[in-house]
């Protein structure tokens, strides 16, 4: 396959998908994506994308909890 955005090549990897809205961030490691080789851009499959969807309505509990210090760029 190739990339829908610039027609680079595809390779299956597993990756980190994060998700931000408002002050909530989430973070989901190890999933399975098609990453394309010449842009980076990420394609999930639908039932992929079915399960990313739950993890952002909370249906499980986290695999575990990290600290992220936050700065101010105007400090």
């Amino acid at each position: 396959m190739k990339c829908v955005f610039c027609g680079g090549k595809l390779e299956k990897r597993n990756v980190t998908f994060h998700y931000e809205d408002d002050n909530k961030y989430l973070f989901v490691e190890e999933v399975p994506a098609e990453v394309c080789k010449s842009c980076g851009e990420k394609t999930y499959s639908p039932k992929v994308t079915d399960k990313l969807l739950k993890y952002t309505k909370e249906e499980f509990k986290p695999a575990k909890t990290i600290e992220v210090p936050v700065y101010s760029f105007e400090q």
